[in-house]
C-alpha cells in the first residue's frame, strides 16, 4: 500500500498510517464527530489517517461511503450465514438469526458504530446515498426469501419481506440511538418479536 510519504505527503506525525477501511472509517467518524459531516473534507481525513488522498480513493469512491465502513464485507458474511443454514430453519427464525449476527458488535466497536448511524440517519446529504446500500441489503434479504419460497427473489412477496425487515431493523436503531445504556441486540430482538406476525400475512396465499 501507497503511504503518505510514498506519495509525497507529509505523514501525521507520530501515527501509523491506516492500513484497513475500518481504520479509515475510524478516522473519518472522529472528525465527523468533531467538525460535522459536511465541513470535514476528504483531504483532512487522509491527513489524520496518515495516508495520501490517492490512497484514500483505493478504500472508498467518496466522502459519502466511509460511515458505512466495510459494509459490503460484513454483507457478504451475512449472506453466506444464510447460506449455510438448515432448510429445516423457519424462514423467519433464519432471517432474525441473521440481522442479530448481522449487528453484533465487539465492545470497542459501539461509540463509532452509534456515531455511524446517528449520520446515517440523520444528515441530509448521506440519506439518499444510502438506498443504495440498503437496497444490496434488501436483495440479501429477498434472495435468501425467495429461495426459501420457491418465487424469483425480484417478486413481491420475497421484496415485501426484504422491506418489512429493513423497517423493523431502522426502528430498533432510531430507538437504540436515543438510549445509552441498552444493548443494540436486546433492541433489535424486541422489535423482530414482530417480524413472524409480518411474515405470515406476506407467505399466505
Amino acid at each position: 500500500m501507497a503511504t503518505a510519504a510514498a506519495l509525497g505527503k507529509p505523514e501525521r506525525a507520530g501515527r501509523k498510517p491506516v492500513t484497513s477501511k475500518v481504520e479509515l472509517s475510524h478516522a473519518a467518524l472522529v472528525l465527523f464527530d468533531r467538525k460535522g459531516f459536511d465541513q470535514v473534507t476528504v483531504d483532512e481525513i487522509a491527513a489524520a489517517a496518515g495516508i495520501g488522498r490517492r490512497t484514500f480513493f483505493r478504500y472508498f469512491p467518496s466522502k459519502n461511503d466511509l460511515p458505512w465502513g466495510d459494509f459490503e464485507e460484513l454483507l457478504a458474511r451475512m449472506d453466506g450465514y444464510l447460506d449455510s443454514l438448515p432448510e429445516t430453519v423457519p424462514l423467519a427464525s433464519a432471517l432474525c438469526n441473521a440481522v442479530i449476527e448481522f449487528n453484533r458488535l465487539q465492545p470497542e466497536e459501539v461509540p463509532y458504530h452509534r456515531q455511524r448511524m446517528e449520520l446515517l440517519l440523520g444528515v441530509p446529504t448521506l440519506l439518499a446515498h444510502s438506498t443504495l446500500r440498503y437496497a444490496a441489503w434488501r436483495q440479501v434479504v429477498a434472495r435468501f426469501a425467495g429461495k426459501r419460497l420457491d418465487l424469483p427473489e425480484s417478486s413481491l412477496k420475497p421484496q415485501a419481506i426484504a422491506w418489512a425487515l429493513l423497517g423493523l431493523c431502522l426502528a430498533a436503531y432510531e430507538q437504540w440511538l436515543e438510549t445509552t445504556d441498552t444493548e443494540l441486540t436486546g433492541i433489535l430482538q424486541e422489535s423482530l418479536k414482530l417480524f413472524p406476525d409480518v411474515l405470515e400475512g406476506q407467505t399466505e396465499g
